[in-house]
Parts: C-alpha cells; structure tokens; sequence
C-alpha cells in the first residue's frame, strides 16, 4: 500500500478552516484510492511560486518529512502545472508528488466499469499526463499500461510514449463519439417521459435515495465516487405518474476539468431533465460549500434553466434539535429525508408529483363507447376525476399534460 503526506496552501482568499476541511476531503479520497495518510502539512502563501507552488525550501522541507515518516507519496491538495511536476521530480528522486487531479483521476480509473466510464476516464487521464510526462509517474502505472509510465526512460523513451498517448486521445475521442451517439439514440426513445435527475456531492446518498425509491441494486459503497455510470429507471409513482430517474456521478471540489470535459455526454442526462433534484448531505458541517460547488457545475454544464429542488438527506444523522431547526429555517424550501431509513421519502414522491402537474389542465370530453382503445389509454395515462355514463358516449372529466391528451385523441 503507498503511503502519502498531504500538503494544503492557505491562500489570502482562504483560511485555517477551509484548508482543514479540504485536507479532510484530500484525506477521504486517499482513502477511496487505498493510499495511507501518514501526515498533514500546511503552508500560508502570499503568492504561488511557479517553481514548486511552495518555495524552495519548504519543498525540500516537505520532502525530507516525508522521507522520515516512510512515506512514498507527497499528494498537493492544489493542481501543480507540468512544469512544478517535473521540479518535483528533480526534487523528490524517488518519492512521487502528485496533486489532487491525479489522485481524482487514479480512483476514477479504479471505479469504471462500463465501457462509457473507462473510455471517458481514460481520455481525460491522457490529457492530464501528457504534459506532465516524466520518469516519476510508476504510481499511476497501471492506468496506463505500461506507456509513459515506464522508470528509468530516457527523453527519447518519452518523446515516443508522447506519441503514443497523443494517438491514444485520438482514438479515444472517436470511440467517446461513437458511444455518445448510441446514448442520444437511447435518450430520444425516452423523450416523451418525464425526467428527474439526482445530482450531489459525492457520497450525499445518491444511490441510496434511487435504490429506495426505485426498489434498484445499484452499487452503494460509503465511499468516495462509488459509482460513476449514469443509471436510469423507470419509477412508478402512482396509477397515472411514472417518470425516468437518473442517478449521476458525484460531484466535487475542484474536479479535474479534464473529466468534467470527458463526462459532458454522461451528464447530458442532466441536461435533458424535467427537474434536477440536488441531493445534499444534512450531516455535513460544510453543506454550503457541497452546495456552491453543485451549482458552478451544473453553470458549466449549461444548467441553469432546468427547475431544481434541493432534498436534505441523512437527517437521521443529525443528533442536535436546534442544529436540525437552523437547516430547516436556512433551506426552507427543501424536503428533509434519510433515503437509507425510508424516512419522509412519500414528501420525494409528492414533490415529483407537483412538478409534473405544474402544466396539468383540466379538460372536459365526450367519447363515443366505440372508441374503447381511446378511453383505455386515456384511463392509463391521466387522471380521471370524474366520469359520467351516457346512453351512447361517456363524458369525463380529466387532469393531464396538454400534449398527451392531444395525441390520444389523435
């Protein structure tokens, strides 16, 4: 098992407390990639050196630190350009530095499993180690298999694994092209429908609230980017609603803009939803920060117009009365729940049902008895409130979206 150092930078825009909160993070997701943490350094910056991020001599200090706690791996909770890489290199000899971009982007390899996932995570991989290609990337070894990982290669060596991966991209971005248009096949099948979409911050019980709500199996792990496909079932609400639902990859701080890139055609499913329901761990002492972070990335994806609604999971987990009387003042509009306790979630089901009504009319109809398949499907997809028996025709009353009572009655 590698056994790492943290280091975080306090910047003027930061304080003490954000960069604890981030190295617990950094730490978590150390964990999800089977590292060990050994320690924690932190350094106060006025500005960043475009040698080592740090100066020198803290680099060196950082460095030796790790050499007398035994550790093989220093893990920068900031993104270090090509160029600090190679620095550190020099630097470190035989102790790895890596940022928290290739830690992100190790465990994503590790959780892919369909063939969209792998591709996509692979992609963005070799765009990240392209530029930073040295002799010191053997940690990430397996991503790769071999090309530009190999210890002890000459420039030479590295000029032709640069080939190598720039090809790799090229075939890669082909196959994602391929892969993305046998999605929008899938997804124009399902236009009709109406969509929910559950996004959050990674390890907010996602998958735990589509599990309970949906009756599905999909893999829960009380970890960091358990899953990273894009899943999506039918639920059946009530006798007249069923809608899509899909459950997304996690979201989180600073993310790799190589995998955000890579992922775009994973997250068209956002992008195509009725309503996004933003998923938001009650526990978490840093729920406003999971919160900032959700909304710049559905900003980026191009999300904004898309009706949200935030749902506070996990309340089971929060022990204080007054703790719980301040979340429900601060998110007043959200529904509170515990997905994995079954707590509340008829206040999901309900809220699902008041959007997809919010463009309901109220139509009243004669239907001749001889168009029994129209009175079947109208009796199958809206709302009958009320019906009244005629000699030859049956008169009704109805609730249902405008469109569908059009094409029913052709």
């Amino acid at each position: 098992m590698d056994k790492a150092i943290l280091v975080g930078i306090i910047l003027p825009q930061n304080n003490q407390i954000d960069i604890d909160n981030h190295l617990s993070e950094l730490s978590l997701l150390a964990e999800t990639a089977e590292i060990a943490v050994l320690g924690e350094i932190t350094q106060k910056l006025v500005k960043v050196n475009p040698a080592f991020f740090v100066g020198k001599g803290k680099a060196s200090q950082v460095i030796e630190q790790a050499k007398v706690l035994d550790a093989n791996l220093i893990i920068f909770d900031e993104e270090l350009s090509p160029a600090q890489i190679k620095n550190y290199h020099k630097l470190a000899k035989d102790i790895k530095v890596i940022d928290r971009s290739a830690l992100i982007l190790d465990i994503f390899k590790k959780h892919a499993k369909t063939r969209e996932a792998k591709t996509q995570v692979e992609l963005a991989f070799c765009q990240y180690l392209l530029p930073r290609l040295t002799r010191q990337w053997t940690h990430l070894e397996r991503q790769m298999g071999g090309v530009g990982t190999r210890a002890g290669m000459g420039e030479t060596q590295i000029e032709i694994d640069r080939r190598l991966i720039r090809d790799k991209i090229s075939k890669l971005k082909l196959d994602l092209k391929k892969i993305e248009i046998e999605r929008t096949t899938q997804s124009q099948k399902r236009k009709r429908e109406f969509r929910v979409a559950l996004v959050g911050y990674t390890n907010a019980g996602k998958s735990t609230l589509f599990n309970s709500l949906t009756g599905n199996n999909v893999f829960v792990q009380d970890q960091l980017f358990a899953t990273l496909d894009t899943t999506v079932r039918k639920l059946k609400i009530n006798k007249t609603h069923q809608v899509l639902i899909s459950d997304t990859v996690g979201f989180i701080r600073k993310l790799p803009h190589n995998l955000v890139a890579s992922f775009r055609s994973t997250l068209k499913e956002l992008l195509e939803a009725d309503l996004i329901l933003i998923v938001l761990d009650a526990s978490s002492v840093i729920i406003d920060d999971h919160l900032d972070t959700i909304k710049r990335v559905l900003t980026d994806l191009g999300a904004d117009d898309i009706p949200k609604s935030l749902v506070l999971n996990k309340i089971d987990r929060v022990q204080e009365e007054l703790e719980l009387k301040r979340l429900r003042n601060k998110f007043s509009d959200a529904i509170f729940i515990s997905a994995l306790h079954h707590l509340r979630l008829d206040d999901v089901r309900d809220h699902i049902i008041d959007k997809i009504e919010s463009d309901f009319e109220i139509f009243d109809l004669k239907i001749p008895y001889h168009k029994g398949k129209t009175i079947s499907q109208l009796q199958g997809q809206v709302e009958i409130l009320e019906s009244v028996y005629g000699d030859e025709e049956i008169f009704l009353k109805i609730k249902g979206r405008k469109d569908t009572v059009e094409k029913i009655l052709g």
